[in-house]
């Protein structure tokens, strides 16, 4: 059901195929699982097909390792006319000391569309709740802004190349 959903959370343990020669996850395989999970976020408050349209301050804090239980969790912080901005955050704990800690975090934002290769569709309003979800819009905000200044650097980069 469209606009009701605006949290999602994956959970599973890292296995020896998810790691690199060091021993700890590679950083692709955290960002496939950040995608995913920010991707099943936007489709469920949308009710939309969805794709990826940014990946912003994505921090690999601390690593991941095999037989972590790892929770990917996405929640939404803002919305556009056909955008969602995502908070996703990646946890992971040692099932022997029952440490928990944060491994990776970013902001995705997400568009939805009205058909696979169709047009930018309108997606419910969000708004924030309480005053930690005030902090994560105002971050989304900052995100887009700053998005804004790049998107304007590469066209006058493009353009002098002209």
């Amino acid at each position: 059901m469209p606009g009701k959903q605006h949290e999602v959370n994956f959970r599973f343990l890292a296995q020896p195929t998810d790691v690199n020669f060091g021993g700890k996850v590679h950083g692709g395989m955290v960002m496939k699982w950040i995608d995913q999970a920010g991707y099943a976020c936007a489709v469920a408050w949308s009710g939309a097909y969805c794709v990826t349209a940014s990946v912003s301050g994505i921090q690999f804090v601390k690593p991941i390792l095999i037989g972590d239980l790892v929770t990917v969790r996405a929640r939404l912080i803002h919305t556009g006319r056909s955008s969602m901005h995502m908070a996703v955050d990646v946890l992971a704990r040692d099932l022997r000391k029952d440490e928990h800690r944060l491994a990776t975090s970013c902001v995705m934002v997400f568009v939805a569309l009205d058909a696979p290769d169709g047009k930018p569709t309108p997606v419910a309003s969000w708004e924030p709740r309480d005053d930690h979800e005030r902090q994560l819009q105002e971050q989304a905000m900052r995100l887009m802004n700053l998005s804004k200044e790049m998107e304007q650097l590469v066209d006058a980069k493009v353009a002098e190349n002209i």
